[in-house]
C-alpha cells in the first residue's frame, strides 16, 4: 500500500516560505471609501450603477508575458470590459508543494497588467478547468493519492501519527524524499476536497496579500468556484475607486458528469459553494451549466446558443450571466475547424441580452494563443483558438472583432435603458418579434428580431418599416434608428499570410541523433503484465516503451503482430527494425496495429513504443481512466500466443529526452551525424539567427511527420502534421514561435520526428496581415461611433445627411495601404473571397479609391454618388467593394 506522507508538505513549504497553508482568507470588508458590488435580479451593481459587461477569455499560459500588454489592449480596444482567464494548478504546482509562478506562470503580473489598463479580471481558479488543457489542468501526483476521487464527496480528510525512524522512507513505489532530522510522522489519507481547497486558498490568499482584490485597490470584485460539471462561482467585494473586476471559479462543468457519482455529487457541489464562500472575500460566487447552483450562488450558461438554450436564472434575485460564449470550437489533429460568423456570434449575444435579460457575457476565446510544450489535451492542436477575435498571433482578426466592437458600442448606447427600462414583447410577424424597454423618462430601446433562417422580413414598429436579413437582429437605441444590425457586417475582413525567412533546405545544415530501440535486457522496469501507461510515466513524457522477447520456432518467418491500444500513436519494432505504426483519434481512442513481420528462428525482441498526445481532460472518474497497449498477440501458422500476460520491460520516455539533446548544454553532450536520409525515431538539430522585426514568427513543418520542437530548450509544442484532415490537408502546419524564446543570433532548434519527416522543408516564416478588403451597401448601418453625431444633428436640424455606412480599411501598425487589388462601385457580386465586377460598376471606382487611401495606414469610403462622382445605376442599390495590399 502506498502511504501519502506530509513530510514533503513540511520540507518543501519551508523552502517556498508556507505557502500551502491552509489558513482562512481575512474578510474583505469596506474601509478606505470602497465601493460595494452586488447584484439582484437585472444584473451586477457596482457602487450602485447596473452594468452590461462584456468580456474574453485570454489565458495568461497561452501567450507570453511580452505578449500580455497588447492582447489586453486589443481587448480593451474591441469593447470588453472584463478580461477571463482560469488558474492552471498543474503548472503552478508540477509537484507537491513545490510552485511556479514565473514567466508564463506569473498570474500575479498577468492580472496586475488587466489593472493597470482599466479592465476587470474575471479569475477561474478551478481547480479542475477542462479548457483542452492537458489532464484539466490538474498535477498528475493527485493520481496517486490513495482512494481519492477527482471531483467528488471523498471520505474526510484523515491524519495518523506514527513514530518512525530517522531514514529515508518509501512513500511510493519510486519516490524517496530525506526525512533525517524527523522522527514524529504525520501520515495523511486525504480526500480530493482536501488538496482542493489547500491550492484554492493559496491562490485565494495570494491574490490578497498582492493586493489585488477590489477592496484593497485592486482589481478582483467578483469570484468564481467550478465544481464541474461547469461550475463558476461568483463572489461579491467591495473595492476602491477601480474599474476593475475579477471572477475567481473553483469548478468546471460538473452538472455534465455529477449523476455519474450518485449520491455523492450534490454534496459535493454544495461543499464547494460552502468552501468558496468560506474563504470569507465578501463576495457572491456563481456556477455556469449548474441549474440547481443553491442559493446565494448564481447559475451562469455556457455554449454557442445561450440566447436560446438558457433556462434562466433559478431564482427570479440572480441575474443572466454568459461565462463561455465560444467565438469558435476547439480543433484536434484529423478535424476539420469548427468556424463560427461573426454575424452568429453577434445575434446570440444581442438575443442573449434581449430575450434572456443578459447582462454579462464572456466570449471563449477572445484568444486562445498556443498550447506551448505538452499540455494540449489528447490530440487537440498546438494552436488553440485561433478562429478567436485575436488570432493565435495576436493579430486582430476580422470581421469577427470588429463587427463585435460595432456590437458592444451598439449595447452601449443604450445600456442604461436596457437595464433600467420596464421590458414588454410585440409580435411582428410568425418568426419576428421586438423586445422593447421603455424608461421612466420617455427613455426608449428596442431590439427587432428575425428569426426566420432563410428569408429577410420587412416589419412595421411604431409607424415606421425595417428590413431585417435573415437571422438578424437590429438595434435601435432610440426605437426610431438603427444603429446595428447582426448580419450587416462592415468591418473589413483581413488576411494573414506567411513569408519563408529562414529556410533549412540544405543536408548541411541538420545533424542528426537516432533514438535507441530498447531491447527487453536494456530496461530495468518490469511487469508479468501490460501496465497502464499514465500511471507509469507520471505525465513526464509522451512515450512508454513495451518490450518482450520470446523463442519462436519456426521456419515459418512470417507472422502477424497484433497490438490493440487505448494510446494515441503506436510504433512496433523488431529486432530493432520498424515494422509498422497506427493510430487512433479523438473520436476513436481504441485502436488496433495489424503488420504481418519476420521472425527470427530463435530469439526475437519485439518493441513497442506508445505516444500519447496529451492526457484526458473531461468526465467523471479522470483518475481511473486507462491507457497505453490492452493485448499483444503473434500468430504463426495456426497458432495464436497471446504476450498480454507475460514478462515485459519498460522504459519510460525516450534517449534524447533523458539526455535534454533539445537543450543546449544537453545537446552538446552527445555525438550527432551529419544528415543524409530521413529515418524514423530522430533528433534533428541546427541553428539559425532570428529573423529581423518584430511581427510573429512560425515553424513551417509542412515536409514533418509527427514529434515536438524546441527553440534553445523552449518547447513550443507537439506537431502532428501527417494526421490529415478528411480534406486531406494538416491539421495545423505552422508552429508558433514566440518571439521572447529567441537570441539575435545562433539560436538552437532541435525536432523530435516519429516518422520519415524531412527537416530540408522546414522554414522560418514571418506571419503577417498583408491585404484587407471591405464590402459595404447602402443599407449598411452608419458605423456605431458617429451616433452622437446624430444626436447633436437631430437636436439641431434633424438632419441625418452626413451618418452613412461606410468600407473602413485598416492596415496592421507599421504597414501602409500600397495597391488597390480591386475595387468596385455599384453592384460587385461575390465578397471579399470571391468578387467581380457586377452590372452596374462605376468607372471612377478604383481612381477614387486610390486617391482616398494609397499610402496611408486607414481610409474610408462611402458608397455614394458623391463619393465617387457619378451616379452609374440610378434608382439601384449599390455597394462597394476594395481589396488592398498592405506592405
Amino acid at each position: 500500500m502506498v502511504l501519502w506522507v506530509v513530510c514533503w508538505v513540511a520540507l518543501v513549504a519551508t523552502a517556498c516560505g508556507g505557502s500551502t497553508t491552509n489558513g482562512g482568507v481575512a474578510a474583505a470588508g469596506g474601509g478606505g471609501g470602497g465601493q460595494n458590488v452586488t447584484y439582484d435580479g437585472r444584473s451586477l451593481i457596482i457602487n450602485g450603477q447596473r452594468k452590461i459587461l462584456f468580456s474574453g477569455s485570454i489565458h495568461y499560459p497561452r501567450s507570453t508575458p511580452d505578449m500580455w500588454p497588447s492582447l489586453i489592449s486589443k481587448a480593451k480596444e474591441g469593447g470588453l470590459d472584463v478580461i477571463q482567464t482560469y488558474v492552471f494548478w498543474n503548472l503552478h504546482e508540477p509537484q507537491p508543494g513545490l510552485y511556479n509562478f514565473s514567466g508564463r506562470c506569473d498570474i500575479v503580473s498577468f492580472i496586475k497588467e488587466i489593472q493597470a489598463q482599466g479592465l476587470y479580471a474575471s479569475l477561474r481558479i478551478g481547480p479542475f478547468i477542462e479548457s483542452e488543457w492537458t489532464y484539466g489542468g490538474l498535477p498528475f501526483w493527485l493520481h496517486d493519492v490513495p482512494g481519492i476521487v477527482f471531483r467528488s464527496d471523498n471520505e474526510p480528510y484523515k491524519v495518523m501519527t506514527l513514530i518512525l525512524p530517522k531514514n529515508r522512507i518509501n512513500i511510493s513505489k519510486s519516490l524517496y524524499l530525506p526525512c533525517n532530522s524527523v522522527e514524529l510522522w504525520h501520515l495523511v489519507v486525504s480526500s480530493w476536497q482536501h488538496f482542493m481547497q489547500v491550492f484554492t486558498t493559496k491562490i485565494v490568499n495570494m491574490m490578497m496579500a498582492e493586493g489585488l482584490y477590489a477592496s484593497q485597490g485592486g482589481p478582483i470584485i467578483l469570484s468564481q468556484v467550478k465544481t464541474v460539471t461547469r461550475l463558476p462561482l461568483f463572489f461579491q467585494i467591495t473595492f476602491h475607486d477601480f474599474t476593475e473586476t475579477a471572477q475567481l471559479q473553483i469548478e468546471n462543468e460538473y452538472q455534465n458528469i455529477e449523476a455519474a457519482f450518485h449520491e455523492r455529487g450534490p454534496p459535493y457541489v454544495r461543499w464547494a459553494a460552502d468552501m468558496a464562500v468560506g474563504l470569507h472575500t465578501g463576495v457572491p460566487w456563481m456556477m455556469c451549466k449548474q441549474q440547481d447552483a443553491p442559493d446565494p450562488v448564481i447559475n451562469t450558461c455556457n455554449g454557442m446558443r445561450c440566447g436560446e438554450t438558457f433556462p434562466g436564472p433559478n431564482s427570479p434575485n440572480k441575474p443572466a450571466l454568459w461565462t463561455e460564449n465560444w467565438t469558435s470550437y476547439y480543433q484536434v489533429y484529423g478535424e476539420n475547424a469548427t468556424m463560427r460568423s461573426a454575424e452568429d456570434i453577434a445575434f446570440q449575444t444581442a438575443l442573449f441580452i434581449a430575450k434572456k435579460s443578459g447582462s454579462f457575457v464572456n466570449y471563449y476565446m477572445y484568444h486562445g494563443g498556443t498550447n506551448l510544450g505538452r499540455t494540449g489535451s489528447a490530440y487537440v492542436l498546438t494552436s488553440y483558438y485561433d478562429q478567436a477575435p485575436l488570432d493565435e498571433y495576436g493579430f486582430i482578426r476580422q470581421p469577427k472583432w470588429g463587427h463585435l466592437k460595432e456590437l458592444h458600442a451598439a449595447i452601449n448606447l443604450c445600456s442604461q435603458t436596457l437595464l433600467a427600462g420596464v421590458p414588454f414583447n410585440l409580435s411582428l410577424g410568425p418568426l419576428q418579434e421586438a423586445y422593447v424597454f421603455q424608461g421612466n423618462s420617455g427613455e426608449c430601446a428596442a431590439l427587432l428580431v428575425n428569426n426566420n433562417d432563410r428569408n429577410d422580413a420587412v416589419v412595421q414598429f411604431q409607424n415606421s418599416s425595417y428590413d431585417l436579413p435573415p437571422k438578424s437582429i437590429s438595434i435601435l437605441p432610440d426605437c426610431k434608428t438603427v444603429a446595428f444590425n447582426t448580419a450587416k457586417v462592415s468591418t473589413q475582413t483581413n488576411t494573414r499570410s506567411t513569408l519563408p525567412s529562414v529556410m533549412f533546405n540544405s543536408t548541411e545544415m541538420w545533424e542528426v541523433f537516432e533514438e535507441v530501440v530498447p531491447n527487453f535486457d536494456d530496461t530495468s522496469l518490469r511487469s508479468n503484465t501490460l501496465l497502464e501507461q499514465m500511471n507509469t510515466t507520471k505525465d513526464t513524457t509522451d512515450y512508454l516503451w513495451y518490450s518482450f522477447r520470446f523463442q519462436h520456432n519456426s521456419s515459418d518467418a512470417q507472422s502477424i503482430l497484433n497490438v490493440n491500444s487505448l494510446g494515441h500513436v503506436l510504433h512496433a519494432s523488431v529486432n530493432g527494425a520498424l515494422v509498422g505504426s497506427a493510430h487512433g483519434s479523438h473520436k476513436n481512442t481504441n485502436f488496433t496495429l495489424e503488420n504481418i513481420v519476420s521472425l527470427d528462428n530463435g530469439m526475437n525482441n519485439i518493441s513497442l513504443l506508445s505516444g500519447m498526445v496529451g492526457l484526458p481532460d473531461s468526465g467523471a472518474f479522470l483518475e481511473r481512466r486507462t491507457a497505453g497497449l490492452r493485448r499483444v498477440t503473434i500468430q504463426a501458422n495456426q497458432d495464436i500466443q497471446n504476450f498480454t500476460n507475460y514478462p515485459w520491460g519498460y522504459q519510460v520516455g525516450l534517449l534524447g529526452e533523458k539526455l535534454q539533446v533539445y537543450t543546449i548544454e544537453g545537446s552538446s553532450n552527445v555525438q550527432w551525424s551529419s544528415f543524409s536520409s530521413s529515418q524514423p525515431l530522430t533528433w534533428y538539430k541546427t541553428a539559425f539567427d532570428a529573423p529581423g522585426g518584430t511581427e510573429p514568427i512560425a515553424l513551417n513543418l509542412g515536409s514533418m511527420g509527427k514529434g515536438e520542437a524546441w527553440i534553445n530548450g523552449q518547447s513550443i509544442g507537439r506537431y502532428w502534421v501527417s494526421f490529415h484532415t478528411p480534406a486531406g490537408s494538416p491539421s495545423q502546419q505552422w508552429y508558433n514561435i514566440p518571439r521572447s524564446f529567441l537570441k539575435p543570433t545562433g539560436n538552437l532548434l532541435v525536432l523530435l520526428d516519429e516518422e520519415y519527416g524531412n527537416p530540408q522543408g522546414i522554414s522560418i516564416d514571418i506571419i503577417s496581415v498583408t491585404k484587407v478588403c471591405g464590402q459595404v451597401s447602402d443599407s449598411n448601418p452608419p458605423p456605431v461611433d458617429s451616433w452622437k453625431g446624430l444626436i447633436q444633428s437631430a437636436i439641431k436640424n434633424n438632419d441625418d445627411h452626413h451618418r452613412r455606412a461606410k468600407v473602413q480599411l485598416r492596415c496592421p501598425p507599421g504597414k501602409y495601404i500600397s495597391r488597390i487589388l480591386f475595387a468596385s462601385f455599384g453592384t460587385p457580386t461575390g465578397d471579399c473571397g470571391h468578387y467581380s465586377v457586377g452590372g452596374c460598376h462605376s468607372t471612377y471606382s478604383k481612381a477614387t479609391v486610390e486617391k482616398a487611401c494609397v499610402g496611408r495606414r486607414e481610409c474610408s469610403i462611402a458608397p455614394s454618388y458623391q463619393s465617387f462622382g457619378e451616379d452609374p445605376c440610378p434608382g439601384t442599390p449599390k455597394a462597394v467593394l476594395v481589396d488592398a495590399l498592405c506592405e
